[in-house]
């Protein structure tokens, strides 16, 4: 075993006579060349004269596997099994840890069986205890991989990893008291070191069924314990910690998630670009391709991260006007835009909350349902009973560009797959042929600036004014800082009358009804009674190299605008990869395809139905992190990680 450590306890000071109190904080430890920490606090002791007696050294920790043997029946063949499915199971486990190996009976220990260590030498450095001993249910450990310390102290496990793609802003650790703090442990390679704890210390159960997953938090969600940056550092340093949960994030953990930390959002979660708009923080890296694209915003951070780590299980993100779907696309992950006030959006930042929702980025489409249940609750209902009508709004027929195989082939499974029929969709000449008879207008005409007011003038009244009133009396004056993306939305509300914002509403309310009336109509039987796709993306580049001209106000409508004006949801599924020449390695490198399911509001469940359908069908397949969201691979510039 190779096995090294250090103290993150901090140190008392002591000056002109009045002493600090010192806080334990962990300590990280290296075994095989793996990063760990180890939470101050233990689990439990373990007082066995077996275990002392062959590690005697004081301030040592040796690696311990624990198990847990529910019969007595379980014996040699089976310790090797069970730790078989260790190390396929769970990414924190590795050879090292069977050092020491602790099996615990529930119920009956066998008479007379004895394990030697010498006659298991499964770990790296050979095994050089093994230890088993009935117990009771209230005393069991959870099974998987700690450190034993020379008194019996154990501790759990956590495998730091290195966030090379700069998607999170604070990796995070829960006080046990419902709080969070930041993670104090870092890692080599000029990158944030984020903790994840083994797999094998959760049960999924009908109260918690995200126990264990892990999950990132886009940092416009107060987290109790920790601060909140909005992707501004003045708003970070001006406020405190918050003191209470964001109700997603409530939801989240109460279903038993791990949340393993904060991720980087465009300030304000207004669209950025990488390079040209990002000033107050840096861009994440996404994963794709050249690994110079853009990763899209404002849910950037999570977006990047759930391309990039396979540690990572699932983002919360939030999506106004393409901030889910957008980040979604571009890296190849299951996405959703849900229905709107499927949850309520308590302490978090607010965009446009006529607009704003919450939901999820991720590679898996299983996990994605099972957030989805827990963080809307009774408001879906998962159902497989499907429509047999299919709006094609521009999906390509025909193959002339990479990436059209797989729309092509995608349209075809699926109605082939539903009895659906497929039909052309154009949303102008739908709107042009049974508009209201209040209105004249072209939908480029009716809408044309209703997104940037509402925008702008909601979050210049609910965040920005007070923003500033609260610097300024903190600083004499004076005003923060604000990245050029927000300034230019908040400038151009500033040159409407306040009343704006209700004629923006009202234009808003009057395309809602029509496309409920019109298009994706609610269905007794089937929840909807059409499904509608369009492109998300098809290998498409933004390189992040490039200089651009400055932000500009998002005028105008287009399909992505659909959902957030008419409120129902709007889900990225990713269908594979294409190529496209990168003017950056001068090679053909591969980028996502994906495409949008759009189905009537509430139908939210339906569409979380379908797509588990599809991936059991082998229509689609989950996502893989790295190069490329089909095979995986090294991402480019990342060698070493």
């Amino acid at each position: 075993m190779r096995l090294s450590f250090s103290s993150l306890a901090a140190a008392a000071l002591v000056q002109h006579s009045l002493a600090s109190t010192v806080c334990r904080t962990g300590q990280t430890v290296e075994l095989d060349g793996i990063p760990y920490y180890l939470p101050a606090t233990p689990v439990t002791t373990l007082h066995h004269n077996d275990f002392h007696g062959t590690f005697t050294k004081d301030n040592t920790l040796t690696p311990l596997t624990v198990i847990t043997a529910n019969g007595s029946s379980y014996g040699g063949s089976d310790l090797a099994n069970t730790i078989a499915s260790y190390k396929a199971d769970d990414d924190v486990f590795s050879e090292g840890f069977l050092e020491a190996i602790y099996v615990q009976y529930i119920g009956f220990k066998p008479r007379g069986h004895d394990w030697k260590a010498a006659s298991y030498s499964n770990a790296t450095n050979g095994t050089a205890a093994v230890l088993h001993q009935q117990v009771e249910k209230s005393s069991v450990i959870p099974p998987g991989p700690y450190f034993i310390s020379s008194t019996g102290a154990v501790y759990e496990a956590w495998r730091l990893y290195s966030d090379f793609a700069g998607a999170f802003t604070e990796p995070l650790l829960a006080n046990g008291d419902g709080t969070y703090s930041v993670l104090p442990a870092g890692v080599s390679g000029q990158s944030l070191a984020v903790a994840v704890p083994s797999r094998l210390y959760f049960t999924k159960t009908a109260d918690k069924p995200l126990a264990g997953v892990r999950l990132g938090i886009k940092d416009i969600y107060d987290i109790a314990g920790v601060k909140t940056s909005n992707g501004n550092r003045a708003w970070y340093h001006l406020y405190p910690a918050a003191e209470e949960h964001a109700t997603p994030v409530k939801r989240l953990i109460e279903a038993g998630a791990v949340i393993i930390g904060k991720m980087k959002t465009s300030q304000f979660a207004n669209g950025e670009t990488a390079t040209a708009d990002w000033v107050d923080y840096h861009s994440p890296w996404n994963p794709r391709g050249d690994g110079l694209q853009d990763p899209s915003s404002s849910s950037a951070g999570p977006g990047a991260g759930a391309g990039s780590y396979s540690w990572l299980d699932i983002t919360l993100g939030s999506d106004t006007g393409g901030s889910i779907r957008g980040p979604s696309q571009v890296q190849g992950l299951y996405g959703n835009r849900p229905s709107h006030d499927l949850v309520t959006l308590e302490n978090t930042m607010p965009l446009a909350p006529e607009l704003d929702t919450a939901g999820f980025l991720t590679l898996d489409p299983a996990i994605w349902m099972e957030a989805a249940k827990a963080l809307y609750g009774k408001n879906i209902t998962i159902s497989r009973k499907y429509p047999k009508k299919i709006h094609n709004y521009d999906l390509p027929t025909n193959v002339t560009e990479p990436g059209d195989q797989l729309f092509v082939d995608f349209l075809s499974k699926v109605s082939s797959f539903l009895g659906a029929k497929v039909q052309d969709f154009d949303v102008d000449e739908a709107w042009n042929s049974s508009r209201p008879n209040s209105t004249q207008s072209s939908l480029d005409d009716l809408l044309n600036i209703t997104y940037p007011i509402l925008i702008s003038q909601e979050q210049t009244r609910l965040v920005r004014d007070p923003f500033y009133e609260d610097y300024a009396k903190a600083h004499d004056g004076r005003r923060p800082f604000v990245d050029p993306a927000p300034l230019v939305r908040w400038a151009f509300g500033d040159s409407y009358p306040n009343n704006t914002v209700d004629i923006a509403n009202a234009n808003r309310t009057l395309f809602q009804s029509w496309w409920s009336n019109n298009v994706l109509v609610a269905d007794n039987a089937t929840c909807s009674d059409s499904l509608l796709f369009y492109v998300g993306s098809e290998a498409s580049v933004n390189y992040r190299n490039q200089y651009l001209d400055s932000p500009r106000v998002p005028f105008g409508f287009s399909i992505s605008r659909v959902s957030p004006f008419w409120g129902g949801p709007d889900f990225v599924i990713p269908l594979g990869s294409a190529e496209y020449f990168s003017n950056i390695t001068l090679h053909n490198e591969v980028l996502p395809v994906t495409v949008d399911i759009m189905a009537a509001r509430g139908c939210d469940g339906m569409i979380f139905g379908l797509v588990q359908d599809l991936v059991k069908a082998g229509i689609i397949k989950p996502s893989v992190a790295g190069y490329d969201n089909v095979d995986g691979g090294q991402i480019l510039f990342r060698r070493g990680y």
